[in-house]
């Protein structure tokens, strides 16, 4: 990958992230592929001759790869189930939060390649970049050893999670139970709007706003559009549900 070429010329770095797939088990064949998993946007914006890509962008495909697995692995699991039902079961499995405490497990935060900043505002924590860090590890070695390899991982690592998911009873995601909520109470489904997006491309943060009946709930600001739409969907909830 030319995006990391940089990061792997160094041998310290490579062998960071060579020692990590060995004690996941992963035997790779393309190491940058794995470096630019953990690769913040922060040293894109300031050191682009280092890694002229992060892994934000990779979101497209690695949602992809991680719902098929789990939706694959549900559908087969409780053939019981009714659609809505696995839909609300997946999302606990792949949302941010549990994706997080995955990383966690994983020592995933000892990984992430952050510029000095945003090292020393304690990022190296936030859920949402831990989030994305297994996301993009799953890319990573789908791109690299094929999609068994990727579900094996999930597998043992996202989808073993379930047991405490269900006991826990944290199954809804905060979209889920506004909307439930709004329906319930206003018989109205919540909208969400993009009140504005900065630019350049590779730093955009967006503004979202959350409605009932054209009044504007709570709005958020994020780099992620979708991230912004969940801040937006709990502040909202909390709000309206607690008042």
């Amino acid at each position: 990958m030319v995006a990391t070429k940089k990061f792997t010329d160094d041998t310290k770095i490579r062998a960071i992230y060579e020692k990590l797939n060995g004690d996941l088990d992963i035997a790779h064949k393309d190491i940058s592929l794995y470096i630019l998993a953990f690769v913040h946007r922060s040293i894109v914006n300031e050191r682009p001759d280092k890694a002229p890509e992060h892994n934000e962008r990779l979101e497209f495909l690695w949602d992809a790869v991680l719902e098929l697995v789990v939706t694959e692995k549900l559908f087969n699991d409780f053939p019981e189930k009714p659609e809505w039902e696995l839909t609300d079961i997946r999302s606990s499995v792949v949302r941010g939060r549990n994706l997080a405490t995955v990383a966690k497990n994983l020592w995933f935060s000892e990984y992430l390649l952050l510029w000095k900043w945003e090292e020393s505002s304690g990022w190296r924590t936030n859920d949402y970049l831990l989030a994305n860090c297994v996301e993009s590890y799953i890319w990573a070695m789908y791109i690299d050893l094929w999609f068994e390899a990727a579900k094996s991982f999930t597998l043992k690592h996202v989808y073993s999670t379930l047991d405490d998911i269900m006991a826990s009873k944290h199954i809804k995601d905060f979209k889920t139970l506004f909307q439930e909520y709004s329906q319930s109470n206003f018989d109205e489904t919540p909208k969400y709007k993009v009140l504005k997006d900065s630019w350049p491309d590779h730093d955009k943060t967006y503004i979202t706003g959350v409605y009932i009946w054209e009044k504007q709930l709570w709005k958020w600001s994020w780099s992620s559009k979708k991230k912004s739409q969940e801040e937006a969907a709990k502040n909202a909830f909390l709000k309206t549900a607690n008042s």
